[in-house]
């Protein structure tokens, strides 16, 4: 399996073209703030074709770079309902005070083809899988996608902004809900195997027994379902 990846724009949001190999189909994950230029010099390094672009959440740090990477390549955008909205209101997203300083530099708006997805959906694209997941929280539409394992590669988890390395996505935006995201670490998180590779919208690859040992907020989701311990040690929080 090929994954390419890259940080994109002002928040040096993750931006992830998936494949079974190099001069294959591919799905763009998360293309988002100045993100085209770079999704279209991994398409030719790796002789990749896009079947389809899959959002983690609609933030437009995740967002911003969709109508032109769908219109280039004639490929839908999947996200889910509660998120389609921000594609075309940013602003509304984020609130007035972010979301004012970025209307000037971008072109909302949706691609001609929206798809939507739902909780526990399989994506069968580019001859690869995908398990949806509603892990509300960061937003209310916010999802993972998770891979299965292979025979020579673990299962691979794309966290959106629900789980970064030591920390998890900030919940003080609209639709934001803290206990809602400590709900979705438990639910969405805390099965997955350890050997689960992590690959979240911003910051390093980790992996999920990494953060079972080591991020307050797993931490402290974990100690809950076990009836122990306390609040976690304060940690600071990505995304936008």
């Amino acid at each position: 399996m090929l994954i390419a990846g890259f940080p994109a724009g002002a928040w040096g949001t993750n931006c992830y073209l998936v494949a079974p190999a190099a001069g294959e189909e591919c799905v763009i994950i998360d293309p988002g703030h100045q993100a085209a230029p770079g999704v279209e010099e991994a398409l030719r390094k790796h002789r990749l074709k896009p079947v389809a672009v899959v959002l983690t959440h609609g933030h437009i740090d995740h967002v911003a770079s969709v109508v032109p990477v769908c219109g280039a390549h004639d490929v839908p955008a999947w996200i889910h309902p509660a998120d389609r909205y921000m594609m075309s209101d940013p602003e509304k997203a984020l609130g007035r005070s972010i979301g004012q300083q970025l209307m000037g530099e971008l072109t909302v708006g949706e691609p001609d083809d929206v798809k939507e997805l739902t909780d526990g959906s399989r994506l069968d694209l580019a001859g690869l899988e995908f398990t949806v997941a509603h892990a509300p929280g960061h937003t209310k539409g916010s999802v993972t996608f998770r891979m299965p394992e292979s025979s020579d590669v673990p299962s691979v988890f794309f966290s959106g902004d629900l789980l970064f390395a030591g920390s998890i996505g900030r919940t003080d935006l609209p639709g934001g809900d803290h206990a809602e995201m400590l709900r979705s670490l438990a639910r969405v998180c805390l099965p997955l195997d350890d050997s689960t590779v992590v690959l979240s919208g911003h910051g390093p690859q980790t992996s999920i027994g990494r953060e079972r040992a080591t991020n307050p907020y797993l931490r402290e989701v974990a100690d809950t379902q076990r009836g122990s311990g306390g609040g976690p040690t304060a940690a600071p929080r990505r995304g936008m």
